[in-house]
């Protein structure tokens, strides 16, 4: 509508000083381009038409509480401890002068006579806006566990790291949770060496400080290299003070991940998805036969990724015309590169050396293979047992008999008594 008024509009300009033939001839063209109405277009195109309309001035009534109000009865609301509408009026009626008597409010007799007759409706209105306001902070300002921690650990980004620096180390907890985050489950502790790209991990049932801070002890001990820099993520199992206290009597750099920034742990992220998750998958392990199988598995896993599985490492990334060229180096299992290194000592060359001629890929691969299988087994028993305790409770019929709970069963289900 508004394009035929527009048509219209123009048309008008030749209508009004046109002869009555031409007007005809108008006429009759509109209404094939437009498809109105004749008498409506006449009507549209006279001289008393207006094209745009004025906007009509509203009536407001004036204000009866000012902002100057608004500001005293937030802060009277805040003195006591923020009630309801119907419960600070009772307040405000009773303790208002009490409190001018004391100096602790400034409002003047017109103010306070004010402040004296809103309505508990009248309030809530008021109010609503700095309700509002608190309530989205209070989203985006949650409080850490640790926030003086938080500000003593640094943070840093994937592109301020020295790649050619040997024994800076990548830390990330890996979920074995499953569908349900309930209960204790295993988690694995992932390390990785930015430079070289070695790999160790460790298991550890749940997410308990010691727990962690020994998972990681663990794999420090299996790397043939020193650490420098610890750097995890952002999460409170491992920022806490005994990671803290751990870093500090082994000399180590701690740095910390952006929150909800996983580029900033983006090596032993890699690794997570191929050397974890690829291998045991994304069920749950919550017992403690299958932390022993994973812990076992993954020292058989650590010497045969690092020693037999070569990686590509990214030597530059170009932008052209919306498409991304990568140029990578020459593919090099973490070992190899160790030893082609500079910054390798040459007594750990020895070592990586003297372990090598020790290992046989193939018997590592029927190994790891050996360890999945059991894994597995563990799992589906697991699993039967928990299907077998919930066809049994099924069958109880609970009206006859009594029940006690069975702290040692997986579900927790009650167990017949009586």
């Amino acid at each position: 509508m508004s394009s035929r008024k527009q048509y219209l509009k123009e048309v008008q300009k030749e209508y009004l000083t046109a002869s009555k033939t031409r007007k005809i001839e108008l006429l009759d063209e509109i209404i094939k381009r437009t498809g109105l109405n004749r008498k409506y277009i006449t009507r549209r195109l006279s001289a008393k038409t207006r094209w745009e309309s004025i906007p009509r001035s509203r009536a407001t009534r004036p204000r009866e509480y000012g902002v100057d109000l608004i500001v005293h009865l937030v802060e009277l609301w805040d003195i006591f401890d923020e009630p309801c509408s119907q419960r600070l009026i009772t307040n405000i009626h009773d303790e208002l002068d009490h409190l001018r008597d004391l100096g602790e409010i400034m409002v003047t007799s017109e103010q306070a006579d004010k402040l004296k007759s809103m309505s508990p409706r009248t309030i809530d209105r008021l109010l609503e806006h700095e309700k509002a306001v608190r309530i989205i902070a209070s989203k985006y300002d949650k409080k850490k566990k640790y926030p003086l921690l938080y500000q003593v650990i640094p943070t840093k980004l994937s592109d301020e790291w020295d790649r050619s620096k040997l024994g800076q180390i990548q830390i990330d907890g890996v979920e074995h949770c499953g569908a349900s985050a309930k209960g204790e489950y295993i988690n694995t502790i992932s390390t990785t060496d930015i430079s070289s790209h070695w790999w160790e991990g460790g298991a550890a049932m749940g997410k308990g400080q010691t727990r962690t801070v020994k998972a990681i002890d663990d794999n420090r001990c299996r790397f043939p290299f020193e650490w420098v820099e610890a750097h995890p993520d952002n999460g409170t199992s491992f920022i806490n003070y005994v990671v803290w206290d751990y870093a500090k009597q082994t000399n180590l750099e701690l740095s910390r991940s952006r929150p909800f920034k996983k580029n900033d742990n983006c090596f032993v992220e890699q690794k997570n998805s191929q050397n974890v998750r690829k291998v045991v998958g994304h069920v749950r392990y919550d017992t403690q036969r299958e932390l022993i199988i994973l812990n076992d598995l993954y020292r058989i896993l650590g010497l045969y990724k690092n020693y037999f599985q070569a990686v590509l490492r990214l030597e530059s990334k170009e932008r052209q015309k919306g498409h991304v060229y990568r140029k990578y180096q020459k593919a090099k299992t973490p070992y190899r590169w160790l030893m082609d290194s500079n910054e390798t000592p040459e007594e750990v060359k020895q070592k990586l050396l003297a372990q090598y001629e020790k290992l046989n890929p193939v018997e590592l691969k029927r190994q790891i293979d050996q360890k999945l299988k059991l894994l597995a087994e563990v799992y589906k028993a697991k699993q039967s047992k928990l299907t077998k305790e919930v066809e049994e409770y099924e069958k109880i019929d609970t009206a006859k008999v009594t029940f006690s709970f069975d702290a040692t069963s997986p579900l927790r289900l009650p167990t017949l008594v009586a």
